[in-house]
Parts: C-alpha cells; sequence; structure tokens
C-alpha cells in the first residue's frame, strides 16, 4: 500500500517554491500538515483512509523537507511564509477551501493558515501542539528564562551549524533516537549538552515503526538535509514581531484536538495546563481527544484511533460529503 502512495507523489508550484505531495482520493480537500522531522510520509495511515472515506487528501513535503525546495535562509520559513505556502497548496488544488490538519510544528502551521488565512479553511485539527495564543514574549527568550541553566532542544537548536552536523553525522540513528527513543531526554542536563547524547539508544523498533520507514526516513533528510526544518525553530522570534496583531486571537472554525497522554509537549512549560488554556482559544471546538499511552508520534503510534476521530469530524463538517 505505501509504494501505492508514493507513487502518487507530484510536484506542486506554491507561493515562489515547489512543494513535492502526496495526492490521492476525489472530493472535499484535506491538507495534512508534517512536523519535525517528519515528512508526507507521516501521514499514511491517513491518507489511507481519507481516501477509502471520499475525500482528497494532500500531504506534502513542507518546505526544507524531502523532495521539496530547501531555502536556506531562516527568514524563509516564517510562519507567514509557510501559511503562504499552505494557501498555495488549497490554489494548486482549484478549491476555494479546505480542512486543514497538522502535527508538531504543523499543528502550529495548521491553527495560523486558520487565523491568517480564516476563508480558505473550513476546519481545522490539530495534533500534539495545543494552540494556547501568541506567547508574552518572543518565544526563544521565554524557553530561556523557562529553562535557565537547563538543557532545552529548541535552545540548542537555536545557534545555526552545531544541530546540523549533529543529526547529520548519522542520520539514521538520530532519526532511530528520535522515533524510537521516547522523544524522552535525560533529565537535568545542562544547556551545552548534545540533543542526541540525552536520548538512549533504543532497543528494537516499536510496533508501529519499522526498519522499511526509518530507511525510508533517513534517505528524505539525507537528500534534504536539516537546516530548513531547524530554521523553522530559528524563526520564531521573528514570528513573535511579525505576527502582533493575532494577541488575543481566537480559533473560530470548528476545531479538532487530539494528544497522546505521554506526549512531552504536554508538560513543556513547568507547572501550566496547556490544555486548559487552550480551552478558551478555540470557540467551535469539536473535540478535545487524549489517547493514553500514546506519545508525541500519535498519527503514526495510534492510526485507528487517530482516525476514527478525524473521520467523525471531517464527515461532521462535510455534511457527510
Amino acid at each position: 500500500m505505501w509504494s501505492d502512495l508514493k507513487a502518487s507523489l507530484k510536484q506542486i508550484p506554491t507561493n515562489g517554491i515547489t512543494l513535492r505531495a502526496c495526492e490521492r482520493g476525489e472530493g472535499p480537500l484535506v491538507v495534512l500538515v508534517h512536523g519535525w522531522p517528519e515528512s508526507w510520509y507521516s501521514w499514511r495511515h491517513q491518507i489511507a483512509a481519507l481516501e477509502a472515506a471520499g475525500y482528497r487528501a494532500l500531504a506534502p513535503d513542507m518546505r526544507g523537507y524531502g523532495g521539496s525546495d530547501a531555502p536556506e535562509e531562516i527568514e524563509a520559513y516564517t510562519m507567514r511564509t509557510m501559511v503562504a505556502d499552505v494557501v498555495g497548496l488549497i490554489d494548486a488544488a482549484g478549491v476555494d477551501e479546505a480542512i486543514v490538519v497538522g502535527h508538531d510544528w504543523g499543528a502550529m502551521i495548521a491553527w495560523h493558515t486558520a487565523l491568517l488565512a480564516p476563508e480558505r479553511v473550513a476546519a481545522v485539527a490539530a495534533m500534539s501542539v495545543p494552540f494556547t495564543g501568541r506567547a508574552p514574549k518572543p518565544p526563544l527568550e521565554l524557553w530561556r528564562e523557562i529553562y535557565r541553566d537547563r538543557f532545552f532542544y529548541q535552545l540548542y537548536i537555536e545557534p545555526p551549524g552545531r544541530a546540523e552536523a549533529d543529526f547529520s553525522a548519522d542520520v539514521e540513528t538520530a532519526l532511530y533516537k528520535i522515533f524510537c527513543g521516547g522523544m524522552s531526554l535525560k533529565a537535568d542536563a545542562g544547556p551545552d549538552a548534545a540533543m542526541l547524547d540525552l536520548i538512549d539508544m533504543p532497543k528494537g523498533f516499536p510496533d508501529w515503526f519499522n526498519a522499511d520507514d526509518l530507511a525510508y526516513m533517513a534517505e528524505q533528510f539525507r537528500r534534504s538535509g536539516f537546516r530548513g526544518p531547524f530554521n523553522r525553530y530559528r524563526a520564531q522570534n521573528r514570528d513573535w514581531h511579525d505576527l502582533a496583531e493575532l494577541d488575543g486571537a481566537t480559533i473560530d472554525q470548528p476545531s479538532l484536538f487530539v494528544v497522546g497522554s505521554k506526549d512531552p509537549v504536554l508538560r513543556m512549560v513547568p507547572g501550566v495546563d496547556l490544555l486548559a488554556v487552550q480551552e478558551k482559544k478555540l470557540t467551535d471546538r469539536r473535540g478535545v481527544h487524549v489517547i493514553e499511552g500514546c506519545g508525541h508520534w500519535i498519527q503514526q503510534q495510534a492510526p485507528d484511533e487517530v482516525n476514527r476521530y478525524l473521520l467523525g469530524f471531517v464527515d461532521a463538517v462535510t455534511g457527510g460529503k
């Protein structure tokens, strides 16, 4: 089945660049936006399910990833630019609006597409990263305050060069640790630690991710490198200044949120219940689902549950097509 999806990859011009995307099915358009360090392939289970249910699924490699263009400049990865990429994909599909679904950074891109291009987003679904609104100060400054003398992966990524070198030295092992190591970093490491050194070497593969999946993902990053993906993190402070008009904004389209109970994102801000914060920001919330025992890679780890929630949501907002 996955070979059939790979055969559906196409190049789509959007927003001055070209993105590679897997497009399958006919019907209302559902755009699937991946996060870090992923690819269109992260949505393989959802693409198949959406197609079978009568929807048109479009899952791109976001800029900087896989078979898509990968500009080198940090400013090429601002949130406003990423949103324009998604809107360009909707334009290229020849429709006025789409349901936009995102995971990890893709969740933030989905939320912001709903905010910045509301007329193009019929509904929005996100996984792992809740919408909590504009931070009180530039995010990298906020992380520096919260974590002070402790390691935090976004601060490790911030200076260009080091993270790229660490991850590129052995792409397969780096991704193996990220996907199969549970996203669990050794506690109390200092700020100068190397991220990959803080993840114990996994023992084998989980039942949702195998050696073939790893080989495909590693091939994508050997092709694209890591600079573009890391630049999305580095652009956060630019976003804070550039998107001041979103201070206090709410998501008013029908919305869905799905997260794993073991997802470390939920504990990223010590002492803050991010789901409670999000509750005040989604004015047409159709569901918030916490999948027990599931970690960060939710749409791959728990595809049946994710698909049940996602298909129920898209059926409801489209009137069952």
